[in-house]
């Protein structure tokens, strides 16, 4: 059974997909390199989610492009990641691992006592 990219993108994304990012998908051939937001759309994945991939050496940019910089990412490079289940697996391990731990190390806000007027009587 063929699943067309549109059809999967809304099966993996938990937003809706724009007009822009359907006729994107739709294409016949698509372009040989893509940017960021495309090439998150290509893998399934949400945007933020590619400096993660990047920094934890599954994805890799075209050339060598400053922090700073637009970065882009070989279609045929992508193509092949995309049909391999064990890289999709370690990649949405680590997008998930960056999250916890992100999530984890985030502070409380400062205990600023009882907010609370009640005060209990003592019976």
């Amino acid at each position: 059974m063929k699943i067309s990219l549109n059809v999967m993108y809304q099966l993996n994304s938990s937003k809706p997909m724009g007009p822009q990012q359907q006729q994107f998908l739709s294409l016949p051939i698509l372009p040989a390199r893509l940017n960021v937001e495309q090439a998150a759309h290509y893998l399934g994945f949400q945007e933020h989610d590619l400096p993660i991939l990047t920094a934890a050496g599954l994805l890799r940019p075209l050339g060598r492009p400053s922090h700073n910089s637009t970065k882009y990412f070989a279609t045929v490079e992508l193509e092949k990641l995309r049909a391999d289940t064990k890289w999709l697996a370690k990649s949405t391990d680590a997008v998930q691992a960056h999250w916890r731990r992100k999530n984890h190390t985030v502070k409380p806000p400062p205990d600023r006592g009882n907010q609370s007027n009640y005060e209990p009587d003592d019976a």
